[in-house]
């Protein structure tokens, strides 16, 4: 049995989340909660309201127990990406590409 939780159009850049994703992979919940409350990273915030989402739909959806609950999938896909143009000079132009990402996460039970 598994619960799952999307997050899309996240305005940060896959990269900078994929970060702060590796480090909960594979983690318990409460370990995972407790990383992403002591991790520096703008993405922390993300992947912790979507890890949240995630373990609220196993305990209301699938009655699993929240205290048994793992990361067992937790990947960050690239969405699209908002083109934006900035002047240089001698009439130049110079594309600013700010990126969104798609977070996904799967929590199972042990």
């Amino acid at each position: 049995m598994e619960a799952k939780a999307v997050a899309k159009y996240i305005r940060i850049s896959p990269r900078k989340v994929r970060i702060v994703m590796n480090l909960i992979r594979g983690k318990n919940v409460a370990d995972a909660f407790a990383i992403l409350k002591f991790t520096p990273k703008a993405g922390a915030d993300v992947i912790n309201k979507v890890l949240k989402s995630a373990v609220a739909n196993a305990e209301n959806n699938f009655d699993m127990n929240p205290d048994n609950l793992y990361v067992a999938t937790a990947f960050v896909d690239q969405g699209p990406t908002l083109k934006r143009i900035h002047p240089r000079s001698r009439g130049q132009a110079f594309k600013i590409l700010k990126r969104t990402s798609h977070v996904t996460i799967v929590v199972k039970e042990k």
